[in-house]
């Protein structure tokens, strides 16, 4: 009973001891680890969570060793941090380079399945932007942390009220998926009035023959189908390095 409110008592003092530790070595690390989480920092925090995790949940494991760990670890991070300004080629090798993922409103296919991201993870993520049609976007990026830059065409982007004239609306869209990897999702096109004849004439009048040349597509308020096939062969795709 002694020994284990000893133990109790243990890892009470462990856990109000180390607490303000980390937020001393979080605050050292710098706001950039804890806004942005780039892949080494995401493991830097992993390897912080891990050791903190098992000396507080441990007794037996000596508290100064983990607190030095700790320090050390914080240090560490800060000289890469520092490696990476001074040396921007180190920066590029320790992480992801930015992936274009919609280029002129087209998603292109081979640049989502390299980075493993679905359809469904880049719909959100452009809702997320307040992009809730594709052919608004000129270009989208999913940057080195996991987060997407939109840049929208040119009539799409924002402005402010006072730059629109009086007799101006700014008009906002919808368009809802059709077709998502070559499937037709009918329950869709149903609830727009629509249906599969309708879409196959759409089809043909854009040259495609097939379904399973379709990538994605989306249908907007007013019935204009906005198409992104497999291989976009004659997308120019911009270069984006960090």
């Amino acid at each position: 009973m002694v020994e284990s409110i000893q133990e109790t008592f243990l890892i009470l003092g462990r856990v109000i001891t180390i607490i303000p530790l980390l937020l001393v070595v979080t605050i050292f690390m710098g706001k950039r680890a804890i806004g942005e989480i780039p892949i080494f920092d995401f493991l830097i925090v992993i390897i912080l969570g891990a050791v903190v995790g098992a000396d507080i949940a441990d007794p037996d494991i000596n508290h100064l060793p983990t607190a030095v760990a700790v320090v050390f670890i914080a240090v560490f991070q800060r000289l890469v941090a520092r490696l990476k300004v001074a040396h921007r080629l180190t920066g590029r090798l320790i992480t992801f380079e930015p992936t274009v993922v919609i280029q002129n409103g087209k998603m292109i296919n081979r640049n989502l399945k390299n980075i493993r991201y679905s359809i469904d993870n880049l719909m959100q993520m452009l809702r997320e932007k307040d992009v809730f049609d594709i052919a608004e976007v000129e270009t989208a990026v999913v940057e080195a942390n996991g987060s997407l830059s939109v840049l929208k065409i040119p009539e799409k982007q924002t402005v402010l009220k006072e730059d629109i004239p009086l007799n101006r609306e700014v008009s906002s869209s919808l368009a809802l998926p059709v077709i998502i990897e070559g499937q037709i999702d009918t329950k869709v096109l149903a609830a727009m009035g629509l249906n599969e004849m309708w879409l196959h004439k759409q089809l043909e009048t854009h040259g495609i023959k097939s379904i399973e040349e379709i990538f994605f597509a989306s249908v907007n308020a007013t019935g204009e189908l906005h198409i992104s096939k497999y291989n976009e062969r004659s997308l120019e795709v911009p270069v984006i390095r960090h």
